[in-house]
């Protein structure tokens, strides 16, 4: 569900727009009616900022629940036979 707060609220319910964000959704803040800003988890900000950095961390946390490793010639080989057919 959409959050949309007053820009006071920042300052006044900080802990509620903390838990919000924590949870993955963003809080739309506006001022005089109008929007003003976004407020996102630092999560939320690096997958849209930096996708490929995001992608990485993943795959570095599922790196670190196994002890299999391919090799360079592994992993571009098994691309290489499923893309020739």
């Amino acid at each position: 569900m959409m959050q949309i707060r007053p820009v006071s609220d920042l300052r006044n319910k900080f802990t509620d727009i903390e838990k919000i964000v924590q949870s993955g959704d963003p809080v739309y803040l506006t001022k005089n009616g109008y929007g003003a800003m976004v407020v996102l988890s630092l999560e939320a900000y690096s997958r849209i900022t930096e996708p490929e950095e995001y992608i990485m961390d993943v795959a570095d946390a599922a790196a670190s629940s196994t002890e299999e490793r391919l090799t360079h010639d592994e992993v571009f080989g098994s691309i290489r036979r499923k893309l020739n057919g």
